[in-house]
């Protein structure tokens, strides 16, 4: 999608772009609202010094598919700051962020947390308007959930990964299971797995990667993790200071669940792996989806696999104004319930329709916002390519 943001319109959206500033603080940010035609804008919002148009207006893009494909009534949305998170103006940047949206806020666009942002800033937002429907992701104290300490992104990767894997034919019991990363998310999808009884025998960090072919133990390498982070597994007998290696061990099961383009094309022709499940955003080159469905491999798509960070914040949208806490025992509950759903249709329609999972994944999401387009009045004059 085009920085431009008149170039960037296309049949779905965005429907609004406003680009905000302030001479006081240096405050520069954007907002992009996608689509709404399934309900009011909702998507994180991000600060980092290389924040730009054309990323906020392709994350706003991936947020409509994303509520499309769990079936829940939000639209797509994302908003972006300029600047780096470690500023020691970063309170008075946030709350002339929230003061130049305020026509927009929370009527339009509910604030939410992304990368650069926790949620003592989700709080700011809410101060500074005044208003307890301005943000998702506040603290406990206010009534927020905790999603990173909760792991409900990493507990649903699990739940598509048991089903995609019933769905192939792979016990999960008796398979190799390989997760790239153990941040918030490859951590909890590590235990979920080993709650579900999945064999975990490789994983890595920034650090390195460490391996055991007869099952990783899940519960010290949690524990030490939460102790010491990525260096925790340096005190592993078979620890290597190569991430990288992870990709050369056999695995059964691939899980990414740190950075972007981790899987390239050399990746995807050598992987021993039958089921791929992005537990990161965009962890797949394109060319290496095109080679791994040549392959006849499996890959659960990151807007499938990854969305139990936005059904808990659903969940928090929906209490924003409530007096209770909301129940964690929902929401996981509903996490497993879509995204097991979910994993299983797109799979199976990428085999019927010998189309790649992306593809059958990006047509579920589209199906919905076309039909809640039309039934709004908000048909385009032509239909849209897929």
């Amino acid at each position: 999608m085009s920085a431009d943001p008149l170039v960037s319109i296309d049949h779905w959206g965005p429907e609004k772009v406003v680009i905000v500033s302030d001479r006081k603080s240096g405050m520069r940010g954007v907002l992009v609202i996608d689509n709404t035609a399934r309900g009011t804008g909702k998507g994180g919002t991000r600060m980092s010094p290389t924040v730009t148009v054309g990323e906020v207006s392709q994350l706003a893009r991936t947020m409509t598919w994303k509520w499309a494909a769990v079936d829940l009534f939000h639209g797509g949305a994302k908003a972006g700051i300029l600047g780096d998170p470690r500023s020691l103006d970063k309170e008075r940047i946030l709350r002339a962020f929230a003061r130049a949206l305020a026509d927009e806020v929370p009527r339009d666009y509910v604030f939410g947390l992304d990368m650069g942002l926790a949620e003592e800033d989700a709080a700011i937002f809410v101060d500074e308007l005044n208003d307890r429907g301005a943000s998702t992701g506040l603290p406990r104290d206010l009534g927020g959930l905790p999603y990173d300490q909760l792991g409900v992104t990493g507990y649903g990767v699990a739940e598509a990964s048991d089903a995609a894997a019933q769905h192939a034919g792979i016990d999960l019991k008796n398979a190799r299971v390989a997760v790239q990363g153990f941040g918030a998310v490859g951590r909890a999808a590590v235990e979920r797995l080993h709650a579900l009884g999945a064999q975990v025998t490789a994983v890595s960090t920034v650090a390195g990667c460490i391996c055991d072919p007869n099952g990783l133990d899940v519960p010290s390498l949690v524990a030490a993790s939460k102790a010491a982070g990525d260096d925790a597994l340096r005190e592993h007998a078979s620890f290597t200071a190569s991430p990288q290696q992870l990709f050369n061990i056999p695995v059964d099961v691939l899980i990414p669940a740190a950075a972007a383009e981790a899987i390239t094309e050399e990746v995807a022709r050598n992987t021993t792996a039958q089921l791929i499940v992005e537990g990161a955003n965009l962890p797949t080159t394109a060319r290496a989806r095109e080679v791994l469905h040549q392959r006849g491999i499996a890959v659960v798509p990151d807007f499938i696999a990854n969305a139990g960070g936005i059904i808990a914040a659903a969940h928090s949208s929906d209490a924003r104004y409530s007096p209770f806490v909301v129940d964690p025992g929902g929401v996981f509950s509903m996490i497993s319930e879509k995204l097991r759903a979910n994993s299983v249709r797109v799979l199976a329609a990428s085999q019927s329709q010998d189309i790649s999972p992306l593809k059958a994944a990006h047509h579920l999401a589209q199906d919905r916002v076309m039909s809640a387009m039309r039934a709004r009045g908000f048909t385009p004059e032509s239909t849209p390519a897929g």
